[in-house]
C-alpha cells in the first residue's frame, strides 16, 4: 500500500481534538528513548527533555508525542525504558493526569498499534523505582494519527509520525526491528551510521518528504510529522507540511508550539552564559518568525516544497 492509501487510511480512522486560540499544544517527535546505556540516543539529551517538559507543564501546555518516543526496536522490554528514564514518565504522567497527555506510534514503537502492548506497558501495574506498584498511563489509547481541529477557523492540522506507506518501515517493519534488536545495537556502540534510516540518509529523507509533501497539496490538508527528524516549518503560502524535528540531535532538541493562535519551531539547547561564573544554560529559542496558524489553511498559492523555515542538519 502506498503513501497516499495509507495516509487516507489512517485519516479516516483518526481521533479528533477541538482546540482554540486560547490553548497551548506543544509537538516532540522521535525521542527514542533507550536504556541509558551507550547505545541510547536519547541520553544526551534527556536533561534538556527535562527541562523543557517541565516548562510546558508549569506554562499549561498540552503534550503531543508524535511517533519514535520509546526506541521499542532495540529495547524489547518497556520497563528497563520506564526505569532509565523515570525522570521523564513522571513528569509524563502528570501531564495525563490532568488529561493533558496524547501518544502516537511510529515505527520504531509501531508495536504499541497492539491494544494488547499498550495494556502491558501503560495500564497495568508495574513496581516503579519507588517499589509502588502503579499503571503509568491507566486506560490511554495509543494513537496512528490525530486531527487537531482549529475551532474558530474550522480547519485542521493532521499529525501523523510520517512512516506510513515507506515500503521498509511500514510493510517490512519486522525485518527493521531484527536488524536493529540484533544487530545495529552492536554497531551503534562503535559509532556506525546506518545508511537505511530517513534521518541518515539524504536521499530516503528527500524521497518520503516529497510524497508527504504531495499528499497535503492534494488534499489540502495541513500536515504535521517527525520521522525524518528534519525540523520544518513552512512558509505560509506553500505546502502546510510541518516536521517536529527530533529529540535525539548532538547538541539540541526541536518541537512545535501552538500557542495563542501562532504555531513555531522551537529549539531547546545548551549555551555558555558568561554573565554567570561561566555557566551553562539551557535555551529556549525559535527557528524562524512565528505564524499565525490560519495563515496556512486555504489552498497554497505555491506548491515548491524548499520554501521552509528550518535549522540546519546539525540541529543549529
Amino acid at each position: 500500500m502506498g503513501v497516499f492509501e495509507r495516509l487516507n487510511q489512517v485519516a479516516a480512522a483518526a481521533h479528533r481534538i477541538q482546540f482554540g486560540d486560547q490553548d497551548r499544544i506543544v509537538l516532540f517527535s522521535d525521542c527514542h528513548r533507550g536504556d541509558n546505556s551507550w547505545a541510547d540516543d536519547f541520553a544526551q539529551n534527556q536533561n534538556l527533555m527535562y527541562y523543557a517538559l517541565q516548562y510546558y507543564y508549569e506554562q499549561g501546555y498540552t503534550y503531543i508525542e508524535v511517533g519514535d518516543g520509546d526506541e521499542l526496536f532495540e529495547i524489547s522490554n518497556f520497563s528497563v525504558i520506564r526505569s532509565a528514564h523515570s525522570h521523564i514518565f513522571n513528569l509524563l504522567k502528570q501531564f495525563y493526569q490532568d488529561n493533558r497527555l496524547y501518544l502516537l506510534y511510529g515505527n520504531h514503537d509501531i508495536s504499541r498499534r497492539n491494544p494488547m502492548v499498550v495494556r502491558r506497558d501503560f495500564h497495568e501495574k508495574i513496581e516503579n523505582m519507588y517499589g509502588r506498584w502503579d499503571p503509568l498511563f491507566p486506560g490511554i489509547t495509543v494513537h496512528e494519527g490525530l486531527f487537531l481541529d482549529h475551532q474558530p477557523s474550522g480547519a485542521s492540522l493532521f499529525l501523523v509520525h510520517g512512516h506510513q506507506g515507506d515500503w521498509f518501515n511500514d510493510t517490512l517493519w519486522p525485518v527493521g526491528y531484527l536488524f536493529t534488536r540484533f544487530i545495529w545495537r552492536n554497531l551503534q556502540l562503535i559509532a556506525v551510521q546506518n545508511p537505511n534510516s530517513p534521518a541518515e540518509s539524504v536521499h530516503k529523507r528527500r524521497r518520503i518528504e516529497r510524497k508527504l509533501i504531495h499528499w497535503a497539496q492534494e488534499n489540502d490538508q495541513a500536515l504535521v510529522c517527525g520521522h525524518t527528524h528534519r525540523p520544518r516549518l513552512p512558509v505560509p503560502g506553500s505546502v502546510p507540511y510541518f516536521n517536529t524535528g527530533s529529540c535525539v540531535f548532538p547538541r539540541s532538541i526541536t518541537g512545535i508550539e501552538i500557542a495563542d493562535g501562532w504555531i513555531k519551531l522551537v529549539q531547546w539547547v545548551v549555551r555558555p552564559d558568561f554573565s554567570r561564573d561561566n555557566a551553562l544554560r539551557i535555551v529556549r529559542r525559535d527557528m524562524g518568525e512565528p505564524q499565525r496558524l490560519t495563515a496556512y489553511f486555504g489552498k497554497p498559492e505555491t506548491p515548491v516544497e524548499s520554501e521552509f523555515l528550518s535549522l540546519d542538519e546539525n540541529g543549529w
